[in-house]
């Protein structure tokens, strides 16, 4: 349900569960944690593309059943956030549909977001009774704003694809049927340039 691509220094992960809305599993989100440990380890990668499978959906969040068992409160979105934003290579979340709840903060962990055009943003913790993941809010804050961050934790705000370009939550919106190539076009200085050459940028620009 976690397909992991490499070609030369692009990996490509893809959330692989259409059927079911791309939810996930603590078992997902183990396989997804050990991918982005193992791609911090290794010297040969440039780029990283995180993205889902189907036309509508990049990720639900957590899976429902499990989530009503725990997952939704799990420390592994937090391990999993951390790892990606830890990344010393690029990071570009393709969102090839909706993204809500937990699977935020992969994206929000990510150096660039892009999204096609029915995207939607939503982050319903409040009306659910969770607190977000931890480091959620700051990443989106720092993206966003204070403000807009609280419309859509505390609103509950379903945030349209022009709505977040407009926010400053993803970098550009993309047709359905480019989505990853224009990945790896953005990808594609990255991917040409040194390891430690991307490690010093992304220290100069945190």
């Amino acid at each position: 349900m976690i397909r992991l691509d490499r070609e030369g220094g692009l990996w490509t992960v893809t959330l692989d569960r259409p059927d079911k809305a791309n939810s996930l599993t603590a078992a997902m989100l183990e396989r997804l944690c050990d991918i982005a440990e193992e791609a911090a380890q290794d010297g040969s990668i440039r780029a990283l593309i995180l993205t889902g499978s189907g036309e509508r959906v990049f990720s639900a969040g957590a899976d429902l059943e499990e989530a009503h068992a725990g997952l939704a409160t799990s420390p592994l979105w937090e391990r999993l956030s951390g790892a990606i934003a830890k990344l010393p290579c690029l990071t570009i979340a393709a969102l090839n549909g909706t993204l809500a709840g937990g699977a935020f903060g992969m994206a929000l962990a990510c150096d660039l977001r892009i999204a096609v055009p029915n995207a939607r943003f939503f982050y319903p913790v409040a009306k659910l009774g969770f607190l977000p993941q931890p480091s959620d809010p700051a990443r989106m804050a720092a993206l966003i704003g204070p403000a807009r961050t609280k419309l859509i934790l505390l609103g509950g705000q379903k945030i349209s694809a022009d709505e977040a370009l407009s926010f400053g939550l993803i970098e550009r919106i993309i047709p359905s049927d480019t989505l990853l190539e224009s990945a790896k076009t953005l990808a594609a200085d990255a991917i040409a340039g040194k390891p430690e050459v991307l490690r010093g940028i992304k220290t100069l620009c945190s």
